[in-house]
């Protein structure tokens, strides 16, 4: 097992010294200031509060991006333990495994998977995790770190403009391409026992990144367990539950509905309606997953039952799905689900920049 040495005092005052010029100067009104009092042209206009960004310390692409990823197949892995998280997707016929321990160095990483050029991205400090396709616009970009942040979490930038984008808005919010939106596509994160065990043939990544980076160390110290520790504290607070507990989130334009994995221990199915859309939230404590409902799928009952195999829930027409919402086995095999909207997050920042979200009771 690796042995785990902080690095929190270390991070904390790199970030401390660049507090003083952390804040991007703003005039309020949506754009920065600059030297040359050119405000109003594209690079200096930003669709989020200026006030609200804060520079992290490292700078553009002192946070590396992975640029060629190396990976190994699952059957091979001696370097991830059982409880360990990673971030899994599926294209084609290709199953990839990111483990965040190298993603809590890197945050992002730029792969073809089944001729997909794919963005993944992972921001540490929110506990968040996307995919999407590699563009910006309509050209091919990989994507880096911008350095900056908007409520703690991660700004992306892509290389090919260099317009800004917020990783959990999931929109470019600074630059040319400002108002556009990735396509994303779907992940799981989950285990490393769960994702293994549900997919042995899949490729995972590997700490050949090429970079010299303590792998098996979290750069943050106590932050995802002390609630009370903030680098960068969001504009918005919400006690409802503690600020670094782990939730899924169906998320929608300003709202969303939020989920705790203390409700699905041993296992669970919730069939719930939220933005006029009925769904199925799916799971247990480690993963949930949540797919829109409609047509012929509304008269399906669905049963979690997941048992070390693909195999995550069915149904009582006699199917068989595995975690991305595919029929494995049964009349509606080689059918997909369609997924929600949504991402397993710090409550904190579901509630920085989902103002009162709705809390699932049972």
């Amino acid at each position: 097992m690796r042995i785990l040495k902080y690095l929190f005092i270390t991070t904390l005052c790199v970030c401390i010294s660049n507090c003083s010029s952390s804040e991007a100067s703003s005039s309020g009104d949506g754009t920065m200031g600059s030297s040359d009092d050119d405000g109003g042209s594209p690079e200096n206009i930003w669709s989020i509060p200026i006030s609200d960004i804060n520079d992290g310390g490292p700078g553009k692409d002192g946070i590396p991006s992975v640029d060629n990823p190396v990976f190994i197949n699952a059957t091979d892995v001696n370097f991830l333990t059982d409880d360990e998280l990673i971030v899994g997707i599926k294209e084609g016929n290709v199953f990839k495994a990111y483990p965040h321990y190298i993603l809590d160095w890197h945050e992002i990483v730029n792969d073809r998977i089944d001729a997909t050029n794919t963005t993944i991205n992972y921001c540490p400090l929110t506990g968040t995790a996307f995919a999407w396709k590699s563009q910006a616009g309509n050209a091919f970009s990989t994507f880096g770190v911008s350095g900056l942040l908007y409520n703690s979490n991660l700004i992306l930038y892509d290389r090919e403009t260099d317009s800004n984008w917020s990783q959990i808005l999931q929109e470019c919010v600074n630059g040319e391409l400002i108002g556009g939106v990735p396509e994303i596509l779907p992940i799981v994160e989950t285990t490393w026992k769960t994702w293994k065990n549900s997919f042995p043939n899949s490729l995972v990544l590997t700490a050949e990144t090429g970079f010299n980076k303590p792998y098996g160390t979290y750069p943050y110290g106590p932050y995802k367990t002390n609630h009370d520790l903030f680098l960068f504290p969001p504009e918005i607070f919400n006690p409802q539950l503690p600020n670094k507990q782990r939730v899924f989130a169906i998320l929608g334009d300003t709202q969303s509905k939020v989920y705790k994995f203390s409700d699905f221990v041993n296992g669970k199915s919730i069939r719930d309606t939220y933005f006029d859309t009925d769904y199925l939230v799916i799971g247990d404590d480690n993963l949930i997953v949540a797919f829109e409902i409609n047509g012929s799928l509304s008269n399906l009952t669905f049963t979690y039952n997941y048992n070390d195999s693909e195999t995550f829930f069915e149904d009582n027409e006699g199917n068989k799905w595995n975690m991305f919402g595919e029929a494995i086995e049964g009349p509606r095999v080689g059918q997909k689900l369609n997924n929600a909207h949504s991402v397993t997050s710090m409550w904190f920042a579901i509630a920085a920049f989902f103002p009162n979200p709705t809390i699932y009771v049972d």
